[in-house]
């Protein structure tokens, strides 16, 4: 018998299987509708998620929330939000490889229970994760992909955090891919 997303949540809070659990104010594992046609997934908490919980939840949230209005006409009740890892980096840093493949049958039974038509992978960590490749997200993003083992389609996009940083053009860009997304929402 398969476990529900609120059961799998439960186990992975938790979770002690890399030394980010040692760090964390709780395990931030996911937040939306279940059964949502769309999710997203980023890199790892930060220090407002860890605090609250919950996934996207500062400067980086508001832009993803901004975005997605705007381009998909969509608030935060119509996706799922997750991260690669679930306990926030020390400083933020970058997840390690480790960590990673210690979090990974997390984030595998949330795209399994959720069943998404398709997942916007955010940045780097995520896309590379599930594309399973090590091209970074400047080339991989601009087109969809298939998603291995599954019926849905993988849109890569910058990390909101980058777009805070970079800009105009990568704002743009983030855009049309959100709007990538809701085309291929809508078959």
């Amino acid at each position: 018998m398969s476990l529900t997303l609120a059961e799998v949540a439960a186990e992975a809070a938790g979770c002690t299987k890399c030394e980010l659990a040692q760090g964390r104010t709780q395990v931030v594992f996911g937040m939306g509708d279940p059964s949502a046609d769309l999710m997203f997934v980023g890199e790892g908490p930060g220090a407002e998620e860890d605090r609250q919980g919950l996934p996207f939840v500062g400067r980086s949230g508001k832009l993803l929330d901004r975005l997605m209005a705007e381009e998909m006409g969509l608030t935060r009740d119509h996706c799922y939000i997750a991260n690669v890892v679930k306990c926030r980096p020390p400083d933020n840093r970058d997840p390690k490889p480790e960590e990673i493949a210690a979090c990974r049958p997390w984030l595998e039974q949330q795209v399994e229970l959720i069943a998404p038509a398709v997942v916007v992978t955010l940045g780097n960590f995520s896309s590379k994760l599930l594309l399973d490749t090590s091209t970074g997200i400047t080339r991989l993003r601009g087109q969809s992909y298939p998603m291995a083992g599954s019926d849905a389609v993988i849109v890569p996009t910058y990390h909101p955090a980058a777009v805070l940083r970079g800009g105009g053009l990568q704002e743009a860009q983030m855009r049309s891919d959100l709007i990538r997304a809701r085309m291929a929402i809508a078959g």
